[in-house]
This record gives C-alpha cells, sequence and structure tokens, in this order.
C-alpha cells in the first residue's frame, strides 16, 4: 500500500508536464489571435464546466473507486490535447477546455483523497501536511521541467505541436493510474447510494463551521493568485523579456512554490505559529501584486512573480491538511471536490471582469487584486485551534 504514494507521485508529475505553460499567452495571442479578454473567456469556460462536474466527480470517485476514476481522467486529458491542437477556432478550444474540464474534475479532491485514505490505511495521517506538500511541490517539478522543454519545443517545432506533444506525459500518466491501489475500509462505501453520498457529504461541508471558515480562507486568496499565472508573462513582456526566457521564469515560479511547500514547518516556526503563517501568506501575496502594478523594472517584476506567486500559490496543499482533519473518509472526495467548486466558481464569476480591466489598465488591475488580498489578510475568520496537524 505505501507504493501508493509513490505511483500518486509520479502520477502527479506527469500530468504536470505541461509544455505549453511556459509560452501559454503566444499559444493563444499569437498561433491562435486571441486578446487577453477573450483569453480569459475560455478560462472561466473551463471553471464553469469544472464547477458543474466537481461535485458529480467527486461523487464518481466516492461510489466507483478513486483508481477507476483516476485513470478516466488521464484518458479524457489526452483527448483534451488532441483537440486543443487541432486547429487555431476559439469554438474547437472551448470544447478542448470542456475536456480538460472533466479531467480536472475528475482528478480533484480523487488524488487527494486516494492520498489521505492510504496514509490512513498505513497509520501515517500525522505527516498528511508535509505528504500534500510534497505530493502538490511533485506536480509543480513536473510544470517546472514542462516549461522549459516546452519554450524549447515552440522554438523548433511550433506553438501548436508544443501543445500536441503534452500526450506523451499524460498516456504515461494514464499507464501509473492503471497500477494504484484502492484503499478499504470497514465501513463499505460501496454500499452507500450514489444520491446519499452526495447529500451527505454536501450536508457536511454546510453544516461544519470551521471547514467553510478555512475553505474561504484559502478561496480568496487561491483566486486572487490564480491570475499572478495568467498575468506574469504579460509582466514580462512589458518589462521587455523575451519569449524565449518565459518558460525559465516559470520554472523560476514552480521553484519558489516547491521551496515553500516543503518548509511550512521552518516557516510556522519563523513566523511564531500556524495562523501566522497563514496570515503573512495573504499579505505577502497582496503586497506583491501591488508592487507588479507599480514597476516593469525587470529584477522587481521577477521578484514579484516568484515571491507573490511563491506564498500565494503554495497555499492549498497546506489547507487540504487543514480540510481532512474534518472530513470522514466515505464523504472526502465529495467535500474536497465541494470546496475546490467554490474556489472554481470564484474564479469563473470574476475571470471575464479581471480580463476587461486587464485590457483597460493592466498596472491598476494588479494593484486592485493585490488590496484586496491585503484586505482579507486582516479579516480572515481563521484561528489558530482550528489548524490541526
Amino acid at each position: 500500500m505505501k507504493n501508493n504514494i509513490i505511483k500518486l507521485y509520479l502520477f502527479n508529475f506527469f500530468t504536470g508536464l505541461h509544455f505549453i505553460s511556459g509560452v501559454i499567452i503566444p499559444f493563444y495571442t499569437v498561433w491562435a489571435g486571441l486578446n487577453l479578454t477573450q483569453t480569459l473567456i475560455l478560462q472561466s469556460w473551463f471553471l464553469l464546466c469544472t464547477f458543474l462536474l466537481e461535485i458529480p466527480s467527486g461523487t464518481f470517485a466516492d461510489y466507483f473507486g478513486r483508481k477507476k476514476t483516476l485513470a478516466l481522467a488521464a484518458l479524457v486529458n489526452i483527448l483534451g490535447v488532441i483537440v486543443y491542437s487541432s486547429t487555431p477556432n476559439f469554438f474547437v478550444f472551448m470544447f478542448g477546455e470542456f475536456l480538460w474540464a472533466a479531467a480536472i474534475a475528475l482528478m480533484s479532491g480523487t488524488e487527494h483523497a486516494l492520498l489521505y485514505d492510504t496514509l490512513k490505511k498505513i497509520k501515517s495521517t500525522k505527516k498528511s501536511k508535509v505528504i500534500f506538500s510534497r505530493y502538490q511541490s511533485i506536480h509543480l517539478a513536473g510544470i517546472m521541467v514542462g516549461a522549459p522543454i516546452g519554450s524549447f519545443l515552440a522554438s523548433i517545432a511550433g506553438l501548436q505541436s508544443t501543445m500536441l506533444y503534452m500526450a506523451i506525459p499524460f498516456g504515461i500518466a494514464l499507464l501509473i493510474s492503471l497500477t494504484l491501489e484502492e484503499p478499504h475500509f470497514k465501513k463499505k462505501i460501496e454500499e452507500q447510494n450514489y444520491l446519499k453520498i452526495l447529500k451527505g457529504s454536501l450536508k457536511h461541508f454546510y453544516k461544519h463551521k470551521i471547514l467553510k471558515i478555512l475553505a474561504l480562507d484559502m478561496v480568496v486568496i487561491a483566486t486572487i493568485s490564480y491570475f499572478m499565472i495568467w498575468f506574469y508573462q504579460v509582466m514580462l513582456k512589458n518589462a521587455g523579456l523575451d519569449i524565449a526566457y518565459f518558460g525559465f521564469v516559470h520554472s523560476g515560479l514552480a521553484i519558489s512554490q516547491i521551496i515553500i511547500m516543503n518548509n511550512f514547518n521552518k516557516i510556522e516556526r519563523i513566523f511564531g505559529s500556524k495562523r501566522r503563517l497563514i496570515f503573512f501568506s495573504s499579505l505577502i501575496t497582496g503586497l506583491m501584486f501591488i508592487l507588479g502594478g507599480l514597476t516593469i523594472f525587470l529584477p522587481l517584476v521577477l521578484i514579484v512573480i516568484i515571491v507573490g506567486g511563491g506564498f500565494g500559490l503554495s497555499r492549498e496543499p497546506l489547507f487540504t491538511s487543514y480540510f481532512n482533519k474534518y472530513i470522514p473518509s466515505d464523504k472526502r472526495a465529495t467535500v474536497l471536490s465541494s470546496i475546490t467548486m467554490l474556489r472554481r466558481l470564484s474564479v469563473a464569476v470574476i475571470n471575464p471582469v479581471i480580463g476587461i480591466l486587464a485590457d483597460w489598465s493592466f498596472s491598476n488591475t494588479l494593484i486592485l487584486l493585490g488590496l484586496v488580498a491585503v484586505i482579507f489578510s486582516f479579516v480572515s475568520g481563521t484561528k489558530e485551534e482550528m489548524l490541526i496537524d
């Protein structure tokens, strides 16, 4: 059963080999001819689809099994790549985004539920914070490796081929998923009715005050941090950096997240408590967005991306560890999916608005996002006693 953890690490690494990530904005604006608003509308469509599929897929995993769900996700991921690389058409992209949304929704909550239940089976749940951080770090390692490869592929084979080649690592992830083991507990989840799992899990989340407070904290800052992924290449372009180096900056962003996520305990000691880590990760994220809106000086822009993105985008595995302490195994994938659903819905709603604002005034949009993060860091309801290792 311990091998499950290694296999999940490998699965996450290969699903993270996003060759296109280092040149994603040129892919949309150069190859497809879209503007920033259209690009973010596509992302809203993607997030809307994941929102609609999130809970059904989480319940699917709780009912039919996490192994089968992850295998199906990997297969759908491959289909999404094939569709997306077929032709530069907005509506074709919408179909590709739908397929990717289905894959992401199937994985969301499922992989974390399988990972935590594996830890539970081998009686190692106290290591969950470290394991979840490492798990996310390995996904980022895939992105870190994939982004420079993508920049290289784009320069020699073109943006379209860079997208298509992602089918190779996704295919490897599919093969790995077929070797996973499903943990079994005394309480037989398979004997429950599908709708009962769905209803019971949503009721558990709705009535759990601490889960809702923690979820809000994660969702607000995750929503703001999300725009670092889509805006950092615009910041680099405005600062005069050549596109050939974008993938390396993306790798730097991934490295910063890996360092932070694998040193949560040390950073907690530096800040003085778990609650202060939550507070300062929000505050630093906000301040970096504000700085990003005030400068085009390349060294400062790099600090904004690496530090702001590093802290803002590394919070999810930390919160996932805390969430799991309040969720029973038979509801785990569905409840985790419901929390992820809230994050994606919030981004889907504001994506077009932020896109329009960015096309109007990119710098002011960054400042606005930063101010929201700074204010929220002071009003969050998260308390120290809620953060259980």
